[in-house]
């Protein structure tokens, strides 16, 4: 039971009227969660007046049955996987599997039909087989593959960001139209159950503008920009949070604020730093918020961040700058079809540091 006034979520409390008129009550027993009235959204425990017998609603990730072609989902309250059949692979057992894996270095082996397979590479590898060692200043991301995955890099957590931060970094678009949609530049946060108490703080494009939000506990906060000016051809991004209180500059335009519902006042946030995409084969299994359905296509560069007025700003990682993992991220402006010669009349097509 969780009252609103005279607004009854769950089982309203015992009267005689209630005995008299109604029989035998019987209370809801599930999970409710988005409730809105005349189209304003209610947040359910922080707008409460009382209630009894509420906990908070966990779903586990294997009730939503991920696992495609019979495979069996495990989970536990922080992580979950997919066992898979024999005759497939991927995390959602989505693909059939590469009976002989021919990448090397720690690639990812996906078969493109029941005779070719492509190597998605890992950060720092680039080819077919993923052979050629790269060295990258500014990525490169493909977005989102034949496959369903996106090219990544992930950082070390960013510590001390719970009360305040600033990030400042600079992108140049591909040539592309679908990089202006629905593409994720950047995420952290808890992810996986979709919950409106999950925290999280997510930057992205949408429609041709940028989009930060952030979700401190108790609803999400979102900044939208002005459409991009597609004249420039590189973009400058500086948005920062202090408490409830979020703000977003780009490029020229004038400055925007929003300041974050509910009482919460802090991001707690413990996951790595995601950039251009993330590890999770669907965006299905991040927060709600404003999800991206794609990641970024283009070059990331010069990203700093901060957590207190009296700091510098610094990349991100440890060390600084220095990326935990990544999948399918070239260099900017150098192109992995130049390292490749296609024999018999091959034609080279690049995705990231994939070919």
């Amino acid at each position: 039971q969780i009252t609103f006034g005279s607004i009854f979520l769950g089982n309203v409390p015992v009267h005689e009227e209630v005995h008299r008129c109604a029989g035998q009550i019987h209370g809801y027993k599930g999970c409710i969660r988005d409730f809105q009235v005349n189209h304003k959204e209610l947040f359910i425990i922080d707008e409460a007046l009382e209630g009894k017998n509420v906990e908070n609603c966990n779903v586990p990730i294997c009730d939503y049955h991920p696992c495609h072609n019979g495979g069996t989902c495990t989970s536990d309250e922080e992580n979950w996987y997919c066992e898979c059949p024999k005759l497939y692979t991927g995390k959602l057992c989505q693909f059939a599997t590469c009976d002989e894996n021919p990448c090397g270095n720690g690639a990812t082996c996906f078969p493109k039909s029941r005779r070719d397979a492509v190597c998605l590479c890992p950060y720092g590898r680039s080819g077919i087989l993923c052979s050629d060692a790269i060295n990258i200043t500014q990525p490169s991301f493909s977005g989102t593959d034949v496959f369903g995955y996106t090219s990544f890099l992930a950082y070390s957590a960013i510590p001390n960001i719970t009360f305040y931060y600033e990030f400042r970094l600079k992108f140049q678009l591909a040539n592309h139209h679908s990089a202006l949609q629905d593409n994720l530049i950047f995420f952290t946060g808890q992810k996986g159950q979709g919950l409106n108490g999950d925290d999280f703080l997510e930057l992205g494009l949408r429609n041709g503008r940028v989009v930060y939000s952030y979700n401190l506990g108790s609803g999400t906060a979102t900044i939208i920009s002005k459409p991009l000016d597609l004249r420039l051809n590189v973009h400058a991004i500086h948005l920062g949070r202090n408490l409830q209180k979020g703000w977003l500059k780009v490029d020229d335009q004038k400055n925007k604020t929003v300041t974050s519902p509910g009482r919460l006042v802090g991001l707690n946030v413990f996951s790595q730093f995601y950039l251009g995409g993330y590890r999770e084969y669907t965006p299905e299994l991040l927060p709600k918020g404003h999800r991206f359905k794609n990641g970024f296509q283009g070059c990331i560069f010069d990203v700093q961040v901060r957590t207190s007025l009296n700091q510098g700003f610094k990349p991100p990682g440890t060390p600084e700058g220095h990326p935990n993992s990544g999948r399918s991220v070239g260099q900017c402006k150098d192109s992995p079809c130049s390292l490749t010669k296609c024999r018999n009349g091959g034609k080279c097509i690049e995705s990231g540091s994939t070919v």
